[in-house]
């Protein structure tokens, strides 16, 4: 029998385009979160990171997380979801107050983001994240604890992440379908870099590059926060279907022969090491095709040159640029394609390395890849419990100047007609 849920639980689920994976962990008294159970379940109704059916989806997601429940054995009410579908939009939102030089005090603090929460103003789109990153004193930045503090200002940086509010709402309604509540919908790649990627990589510089199954989000973070971010509609399914389109197989063998003898890299023995294919509609009597392992690894090769130049095109939109000092992380489900760090390395020309999921004790093997990257992000998001301003209610004195009146609105209308 399912136990009633103690406190401190934490249910984390990752709706994505090949796969829907739930996670509960249980949070301890030391901050440590330690895994109870996991499910998996095909995704039939995602396309690209969008609800395409949501009778499907509901019931991969429900499958999941009862599979998860019997693991661990809890009754969940409510998860921490992901949103890895294009259009999403980061941006930093500045604010400053002046103090007169007396000591900041707490109230000084949270007037400072109740202003933040009425100066956030996306047109239309939907806030998935506003979340103060770090202050100013003075003009002093990467002030994290201003309180006690003497200073003549007070500024903060918002982190807003938007994006088009249809999507989210479908993918909220599958999910409530599943007669589960919803605790926040978080942005993949905000997630993701919490599970691959160190405080001090946040802080030097580091490009973070998600290869999900019809969905690469490239995202750029500088400072500790996540800087800008941009979808690529192409991901590992596409090579999937390149095999089994170029060979006449189906996608359930072309899967697998591209997990279990696919490369992203080339070598001699590949042109003498034979392939045994089976056709989509097998003849009996008639054996299938041969293929080398060199004629796969061609195929493979083809789709990611597209989509490392797709990416390479979007982080210098990102202004990630110079690969001198700069790390490239690559994670998702594409990034277990073998060889494909040393490929990206030598395309790219910046240090690449995979980042898998840290930071939780007690997760499966079978989950501890960096296909299961977000899932495990999710459950450290939603332990962190970060503020967000639109909590907060609203401010009650216009005491706030805006450093970059109008960047997010005009950012936002760019993208979204650069995605649609």
């Amino acid at each position: 029998m399912a136990k009633v849920a103690p406190e401190g639980l934490i249910t984390a689920l990752d709706v994505g385009s090949s796969k829907v994976s739930a996670l509960i962990a249980q949070r301890s008294d030391d901050g440590t979160l330690v895994v109870l159970g996991t499910g998996q379940r095909e995704s039939r109704g995602v396309k690209r990171g969008y609800v395409a059916d949501m009778h499907a989806t509901e019931l991969a997601i429900r499958e999941a997380v009862e599979q998860a429940e019997r693991i661990a054995g809890q009754n969940i009410e409510d998860v921490w979801v992901s949103f890895s579908a294009g259009g999403l939009i980061s941006d930093i939102v500045r604010l400053e107050s002046d103090l007169g030089g007396h000591r900041i005090e707490q109230n000084d603090i949270d007037e400072l983001l109740r202003a933040g929460r009425d100066a956030i103003d996306p047109q239309g789109k939907m806030v998935l994240h506003a979340q103060p990153t770090r202050y100013t004193v003075d003009g002093l930045a990467g002030v994290r604890r201003p309180l006690g503090l003497h200073a003549e200002r007070l500024g903060v940086d918002i982190h807003v992440v938007a994006t088009d509010g249809a999507p989210v709402r479908n993918l909220d309604h599958c999910v409530r379908s599943a007669h589960l509540e919803v605790r926040s919908i978080i942005a993949a790649p905000v997630a993701t870099g919490l599970a691959c990627l160190t405080d001090e990589e946040r802080e030097l510089g580091v490009a973070l590059v998600e290869i999900g199954a019809g969905v690469t989000n490239v995202s750029v973070f500088s400072q500790g926060v996540l800087s800008g971010l941009a979808s690529i509609p192409m991901g590992s399914a596409d090579i999937t279907d390149d095999i089994a389109s170029s060979f006449g197989t189906a996608r359930a063998w072309a899967e697998r022969t591209k997990c279990f003898h696919g490369s992203a890299n080339l070598s001699p023995r590949d042109n003498h090491e034979m392939i045994d294919v089976v056709p989509a509609i097998p003849d009996d009597g008639t054996e299938g095709p041969r293929i080398t392992k060199a004629q796969l690894n061609a195929i493979i090769r083809k789709r990611l040159e597209r989509l490392m130049g797709e990416i390479q095109k979007e982080l210098k939109k990102l202004s990630f640029e110079d690969p001198a000092g700069r790390q490239i992380v690559l994670t998702g489900g594409g990034a277990e394609l073998k060889g494909v760090a040393d490929y990206a390395q030598q395309f790219l020309g910046s240090a690449v390395r995979v980042g898998r999921p840290k930071g939780l004790v007690a997760l499966p093997e079978a989950h501890a890849g960096p296909a299961f990257a977000t899932l495990a992000g999710l459950a450290r998001f939603a332990a962190a419990n970060p503020i967000d301003l639109r909590t907060l209610e609203p401010s009650r004195h216009q005491m706030v100047t805006r450093t970059n009146p109008g960047a997010l609105f005009q950012r936002l209308i760019a993208a979204f007609r650069a995605n649609y």
